[in-house]
């Protein structure tokens, strides 16, 4: 019989694509699939880290909380990607659920003995490592230098950019499973902001807003990517 993530329909995309396929029904063993609803979490800060976990469904919000209360979210995760092997022995981020989430977990001590195992899923798990140092680096340059408009396009054209793992390459509507507080708070803005910006990128015929589908279209992605890069006047 195949192990059941032979047939998983993220496996091209995540990171046990690294796994070869006679190690599959190891990794199926090691494997506990768990669903959470809208607001539950996968993981708190400052808990410890014995989890880790590889989304199958739905989109989580990654976010720490300022000692005021203020919360700083960090990044949303989505159908493949990898979350919780933490540094040291805790969590140094909450990932809360935001819509109906399905996720692989496992337990992080075994997920580690898998790894010194098969080198070229250490290889892979260094990649998106990589990729994450870059995209601190580039949500450093988002809140310290880029304008509210830049902010908001960098945003809508990286969610198509995500949203383009599962749907056609044509494809130019862009779901937002997430509140404009979330976008706020990933942002550094206020939530008022956001909600004037999108206005007046619909204005200025860049998106079509989908309020009841939470979610847009975007009508002209080169002009949106131009106005991320600040190579365009978003006035």
């Amino acid at each position: 019989m195949p192990a059941p993530c032979a047939g998983c329909v993220i496996r091209s995309d995540a990171v046990c694509s690294a796994v070869p396929h006679g190690e599959l029904a190891r990794l199926a063993a090691l494997a506990t699939i768990k669903r959470f609803k809208p607001g539950q979490f996968l993981a708190e800060e400052g808990e410890p880290a014995d989890a880790v976990f590889n989304v199958i469904r739905g989109t989580v919000r990654l976010y720490k909380l300022l000692p005021d209360g203020r919360r700083q979210i960090t990044g949303f995760a989505d159908a493949a990607d990898f979350l919780g092997l933490a540094a040291g022995h805790t969590y140094a981020f909450t990932i809360e659920a935001i819509d109906s989430v399905q996720a692989c977990t496992f337990v992080r001590t075994r997920f580690r003995s898998l790894i010194e195992d098969l080198p070229a899923l250490e290889h892979r798990l260094l990649e998106l490592a990589s990729a994450e140092l870059e995209a601190a680096q580039y949500q450093m340059l988002l809140l310290g230098r880029k304008s509210a408009c830049e902010r908001v396009a960098t945003f809508l054209c990286i969610r198509h950019k995500i949203g383009l793992r599962s749907a056609d390459p044509g494809c130019r509507t862009v779901l937002l499973p997430m509140s404009r507080t979330d976008i706020a708070d990933y942002l550094g803005l206020t939530i008022e902001t956001v909600s004037r910006t999108l206005t007046k990128l619909r204005k200025n015929e860049l998106i079509t807003l989908q309020p009841h589908k939470r979610g847009v279209i975007i009508n002209d992605l080169d002009a949106l990517w131009a106005l991320a890069e600040g190579c365009a006047d978003g006035s």
